[in-house]
């Protein structure tokens, strides 16, 4: 059993990883961390960045992998691929105008209707 979570270092993206842990536990799942690390911290390293998601996890007793996304892929694409065999994907989710949905896009949109598995859509507290 795995659950697929994308993560942003945004208050969506802490809320979407929480909620992921939370799920993870609850169906004693795998989970599978899809991050991209905060480009607004240069004194923290990638590898930092992601230790300290993985340590996160352990903390929390789950069972888990944490993949780095690089710069230039797209989120999207990458949470719909990793999804192929996830028993759910938890994704954050954030208030845009029409307008900024359409000149912007939206990552949890293409997941919502490209993945094959129920999706959670979270929103920060």
């Amino acid at each position: 059993m795995v659950i697929v979570v994308g993560h942003i270092a945004t208050p969506e993206g802490e809320a979407a990883l929480h909620r992921a842990v939370l799920e993870a536990q609850l169906r004693s799942a795998r989970l599978v961390v899809l991050s991209t690390p905060p480009s607004d911290t240069p004194d923290v390293s990638e590898e930092q960045y992601v230790d300290a998601l993985r340590g996160m996890l352990a903390e929390h007793g789950v069972d888990g992998d944490v993949r780095q996304l690089a710069p230039d892929a797209d989120p999207a694409h990458e949470i719909v691929a990793a999804a192929a065999d996830a028993e759910l994907v938890v994704v954050g989710i954030r208030r845009r105008s029409p307008v900024g949905k359409l000149l912007l896009g939206s990552t949890a949109q293409r997941v919502l209707l490209e993945v094959g598995c129920p999706v959670l859509a979270v929103k920060p507290a």
